[in-house]
Parts: structure tokens; C-alpha cells; sequence
């Protein structure tokens, strides 16, 4: 296993973050491994915006074109002279 030593966070910072670790009945070290773990995990479930463009832009990857309609050209009711 690894380790990370986290060098000069503000001391409200480190209350604040005692204290969350304490209202989840947790240590600040396990509440900091907690969170470090769903971060990842978030991260690698939801691919970003570039991916899906890249998945989206294969070869291969048809997709249908409309018909088109002929231009219309609009009546304004007015005779023209």
C-alpha cells in the first residue's frame, strides 16, 4: 500500500475536515482514503465530454442524412407591378 503525506493545509481547513471525518464515524485518515477512492471511482465510470466525441467520430459510425425539401419562396399577398 502506498502512502501520502499532505504538507501545509490551512488549520481550519484540517477542523473542518476532522470534523466530517468524525459526523461519518471515521478517522481523518480513513475519511481522506474514503474519499480519495470515490473520487477515482467517479472519475472512471463517467467518461468526459472528449471521449464521448472520440466514441461518437469512429469509422464505421453512419448516421442518417434527411431528405431535403425544395426552397419555398414566400408569398408577401402583394401585386407586384
Amino acid at each position: 500500500m502506498a502512502s501520502l503525506t499532505v504538507r501545509n493545509i490551512p488549520e481550519e481547513a484540517k477542523q473542518r475536515f476532522r470534523q466530517l471525518a468524525a459526523s461519518h464515524g471515521r478517522s481523518m485518515e480513513e475519511e481522506a482514503r474514503q474519499l480519495i477512492l470515490s473520487t477515482v471511482e467517479k472519475k472512471a465510470e463517467r467518461p468526459n465530454i472528449f471521449e464521448l466525441l472520440y466514441q461518437a467520430s469512429r469509422p464505421g459510425m453512419d448516421l442518417p442524412i434527411p431528405d431535403r425539401t425544395p426552397a419555398r419562396i414566400p408569398d408577401f399577398g402583394g401585386d407586384a407591378e
